[in-house]
């Protein structure tokens, strides 16, 4: 099991925190808390099976949180001194005076348990930070040299992230965690008679190490080998007929519009109006909740900050939630919604599901996405049994573009590559396709979902939201599911429109 690394528990942790939380109870704070993060981040990039840029950043910081007078005030320093702290706590004390008098909503937290001396690891077995350079280079370098094969260039990433969090708080919780998430994706590009055009690979960004890359997890050698193949098809595709089809969409490409039209729309700040300026608001309002109908019968949606391997799992949030799982559309009904320990009391929920995360010790919490993922059906049919009910339709695989409005409501999604489906069996790719639809229409479309064995975690590093502008990384799992009836554009007919 992994453990926490030595170097970071040898800073001063409790001695910061002591002082900080300290000065804010003497200068009469209500509630006070202190963050302490270390969060390095390493990317590599090649082109053509060549180094092209590496970055390597690291961040350490804190910072204090507090409520005084029902005002929030806020500071970061990053001078690991308890003098230091300190000062940052009287400066974020002042901010919340100051704020004072243009307050109109007293801020109070739903209490929550006190978990002393709590730890937690994320599950990986390689830290990619303790492996050479050099060797990620060259197994990314082999990997495109491959790819270059069949394909006319091939850019190659590698996105490492190790996130390592100390958190206490006036009421005694005191918690200490280490993640880390990593993200391989290739890109082939190629010239044909029909034009240019590009595919990626479809392995979604995971909470795991190094292993990741060389098998656990993921079957890369099968991938890279498909991949030429498939984007020489796409090239000689025709063009897809605009109409109505029925769907069969693969989690490789559904946790998209997953996370755009379900994510977003069930945190409670958007559909309260609290987050309004940066990406919307949401359709999903309050007074809708265990009313709506979101979808079909066969949607059983859930907020997961505890699955493993998710990028949103933790083992307590920024506000010291226990990490937690919970209901968000049951049987199609909007049931829940994510939120923070604000959200959570002034809406009557009594306790928060622990979605409070700040990317930075630099910037406040703000209420973040949980894992938010599609349930499968216990004992439902395989991807291809999906495809065999399907008369005239499209079976669509991989994640590309996207677009959606400001209430998380009417939306359209393209994909890496789709296939047409004539009784039952896929007849070849299509191009120039993407799937459109109001977001309650599209999941009430839902007419299956698959068993277990089509499920997949996939997810995305760079989730954004809040002014200042901040990313969380999130996962999103989900089975293949079946769609009737959804409206297929041609996107070269309305492009040139």
């Amino acid at each position: 099991m992994r453990q926490i690394d030595p170097d970071f528990l040898e800073l001063p942790l409790r001695r910061l925190a002591d002082a900080a939380l300290q000065r804010a109870r003497d200068l009469g704070a209500e509630h006070a808390d202190f963050r302490l993060e270390r969060v390095r981040a390493e990317t590599l990039s090649l082109y053509d099976a060549r180094l092209e840029g590496a970055m390597d950043a690291d961040d350490l910081g804190y910072a204090v949180r507090v409520v005084k007078g029902g005002t929030w005030g806020f500071a970061a320093g990053i001078h690991l001194t308890a003098e230091a702290a300190a000062t940052v706590a009287e400066q974020a004390v002042r901010v919340a005076e100051v704020s004072a008098p243009v307050n109109r909503e007293p801020i109070e937290l739903a209490q929550e348990p006190v978990h002393a001396e709590a730890v937690w690891v994320s599950a990986y077995d390689v830290d990619p930070f303790e492996v050479a350079a050099a060797e990620k280079v060259s197994l990314l370098a082999e990997w495109s040299a491959g790819l270059l094969q069949g394909a006319d260039h091939v850019s190659a990433r590698l996105l490492q992230v190790k996130e390592q969090k100390f958190y206490a708080d006036t009421a005694g919780t005191v918690t200490t965690q280490q993640r880390v998430r990593v993200y391989p994706r290739l890109n082939a590009m190629k010239a044909g008679e029909s034009g240019f055009d590009d595919m990626s690979t479809i392995a979604p960004p995971v909470g795991r190490g190094y292993e990741y890359l060389t098998g656990t997890g993921w079957d890369w050698q099968a991938e890279l080998a498909r991949l030429p193949e498939l984007l020489a098809e796409k090239l000689a595709a025709p063009s897809v007929e605009a109409g109505d089809y029925d769907l069969v969409i693969d989690p490789s490409n559904l946790w998209l519009t997953i996370h755009e039209s379900v994510g977003h729309a069930t945190e409670l700040d958007r559909a309260l109006g609290y987050e309004a300026a940066y990406a919307g608001t949401s359709f999903a309002t309050f007074e809708q909740l265990n009313e709506l109908v979101y979808g079909s019968p066969a949607m059983n949606v859930t907020g997961d900050r505890t699955v493993t391997h998710g990028l949103a799992t933790v083992g307590f949030d920024d506000e010291g939630v226990q990490g937690q799982s919970f209901d968000i559309i049951k049987d199609g009904i909007l049931v829940g919604y994510q939120l923070d320990r604000r959200m959570a009391l002034m809406q009557g929920f009594g306790r928060s599901n622990g979605c409070a995360f700040a990317d930075s010790p630099g910037h406040m919490p703000i209420q973040r996405m949980a894992n938010v993922s599609l349930a499968a059906a216990p004992g439902g049919p395989s991807t291809d049994g999906l495809i065999a009910g399907v008369e005239r339709g499209l079976y669509i695989v991989g994640d590309k573009s996207w677009s959606i409005d400001m209430q998380r409501y009417n939306f359209q999604f393209t994909g890496q590559r789709a296939y047409r489906i004539l009784n039952g069996r896929l007849a070849g790719q299509v191009r120039d396709f993407a799937y459109q639809a109001t977001t309650t229409d599209f999941w009430q479309s839902m007419e299956a979902v698959g068993g277990p064995g089509t499920y997949v975690l996939g997810g995305a590093f760079n989730c954004g939201k809040g002014q200042p502008g901040q990313v969380a990384p999130v996962s999103h799992g989900c089975p293949a599911a079946l769609f009737r009836g959804v409206r297929i554009l041609n996107t070269v007919q309305e492009g040139g429109k």
